[in-house]
């Protein structure tokens, strides 16, 4: 028996961050971990990172948007928001998918810190050179 489920779900992760996305079509509602967007996201860039594939495809008050997060920082986080969305959208409406990818916005971003090496400062920095 199938549920009916008013809810298109997508998954983004960035960094460390992990973020999990439902939409439905509504008048652009837009909490995360339920706190209203621009409460949550305080800075312009983060603002504009989570939002793009709303503000590309331009449907930004066409969607209710919830959005769990966890892990990592806010700028992995808007990151793995934004992923979320897009994956959303495209499950919503097929014609999204190039417009999306033209925007790289389907695209995981696999950077991560590296990790510390034994013997180094850091995970590349080595100890300064000492002639004498």
């Amino acid at each position: 028996m199938a549920v009916n489920n008013p809810y298109i779900w997508g998954t983004g992760r960035r960094k460390t961050s992990t973020a999990r996305v439902r939409i439905k079509p509504g008048t652009g509602k837009f909490l995360v971990n339920g706190r209203e967007f621009d409460a949550f996201f305080v800075t312009d860039d983060t603002r504009r990172a989570a939002q793009q594939p709303l503000v590309v495809t331009e449907t930004r008050n066409n969607f209710d948007i919830w959005a769990n997060v966890a892990g990592g920082g806010i700028t992995g986080q808007a990151g793995a928001v934004s992923l979320g969305v897009a994956r959303a959208l495209r499950r919503e409406n097929e014609n999204f998918d190039r417009l999306l990818r033209e925007h790289g916005l389907l695209t995981r971003d696999s950077r991560e810190v590296e990790r510390k090496k034994y013997g180094r400062h850091k995970a590349r920095r080595s100890t300064q050179f000492s002639k004498r």
